[in-house]
């Protein structure tokens, strides 16, 4: 009979999806980060650095600290409540509130009516952890990912200038950018998604809006000013 996967594995399972969408922004950065710690086998990081879609690159990293089981699935969870992973990656932060302290095992995940109960008995604190991710202390909400496809669609060739000029995006990134993505809009998408991830929590929609709406590389009013509409 099979035994239950342990808490630390089940929780990264859980969250996979999210964790690649969340770690795709700078894929290379993760890595060295779990190989520094010796999350991963020799032969693992081989595998997992020859990957060249930052998507796939997670996701082999995830699939490759899960089956090494519990000891490393802890290692990866307690390196994405490191600060540098904290500041590199913001939208990380919803780790911390899936995962408990136990006598048994480092970290306990809870989820459906349990997840809820937790919340409910934590009170407001918790409830008000969404809110506080998507707002910053101004008062203006940080721009969500499907904002930053549609700027994509609006912006042309002069996407690396932009991205130098305007969003201050070093050249070695945009070039890993182009070389990573085929597809132009998926370059211009990953771009400003690196920007948001950059920015932290200065990264809003009214943010955004300025720094593409200043010099020559300005875009058409028509084109993004529905970033400084309000949900």
């Amino acid at each position: 009979m099979a035994e239950e996967p342990a808490a630390e594995i089940q929780l990264l399972r859980s969250q996979k999806v999210k964790l690649i969408e969340i770690l795709s922004a700078d894929a290379d950065f993760v890595l060295q980060h779990a190989d520094s710690r010796r999350l991963l086998s020799p032969h693992g990081y081989q595998q997992v650095k020859a990957c060249r879609v930052p998507s796939e690159k997670v996701t082999e990293l995830l699939d490759h600290i899960i089956q090494r089981g519990p000891e490393a699935a802890q290692g990866l969870l307690e390196l994405m409540n490191d600060q540098a992973l904290q500041e590199t990656f913001p939208m990380l932060r919803f780790i911390k509130d899936l995962q408990v302290n136990t006598p048994s095992s480092g970290f306990l995940y809870l989820q459906g009516k349990k997840e809820t109960s937790r919340k409910n008995k934590r009170g407001p604190d918790l409830q008000e952890t969404i809110p506080s991710k998507q707002i910053c202390n101004n008062g203006s909400r940080l721009v969500k990912e499907k904002q930053l496809m549609t700027v994509a669609r609006t912006i042309g060739r002069s996407w690396r200038e932009i991205g130098r000029l305007a969003l201050d995006v070093p050249s070695v990134k945009l070039e890993q950018i182009e070389e990573d993505h085929s597809l132009h809009v998926e370059r211009v998408f990953a771009m400003l998604r690196y920007w948001r991830t950059s920015q932290r929590d200065k990264a809003t929609a009214a943010h955004l809006h300025s720094l593409l709406s200043q010099e020559d590389w300005a875009l058409p009013p028509e084109s993004i000013d529905f970033l400084l509409e309000t949900d």
